[in-house]
């Protein structure tokens, strides 16, 4: 009688995205990529209801102005490391 071979379990991660639909508590930081405009992003994320990304990994889709929420703690350390590495940084993110 042959022996079968047992191939090891694959586990597959839960890869789906979670979007918020709740308004944020605080104010993110938007991820961008080289030569985006963070501002651009958010506007055109408002207009077509895209969902982006924060720094801190939070999505959501942007509907109001967060200039009134206090900033994430999470964003703003992310964002410290990036100056830390990245001396043209501004000291402050633009909006």
């Amino acid at each position: 009688m042959a022996e079968l071979e047992t191939l090891p379990a694959e586990t597959i991660p839960d890869v789906d995205e979670v979007t918020e639909t709740d308004e944020p508590v605080v104010a993110h930081i938007v991820k961008v990529g080289p030569g985006e405009s963070a501002a651009a992003k958010v506007l055109e994320a408002r207009i077509t209801g895209t969902p982006i990304e924060a720094l801190c990994g939070f999505i959501w889709v942007p509907s109001r102005d967060p200039r009134q929420l206090p900033m994430c703690q999470a964003c703003k350390e992310v964002y410290d490391m990036f100056k830390i590495f990245n001396d043209g940084l501004r000291d402050s993110p633009s909006e």
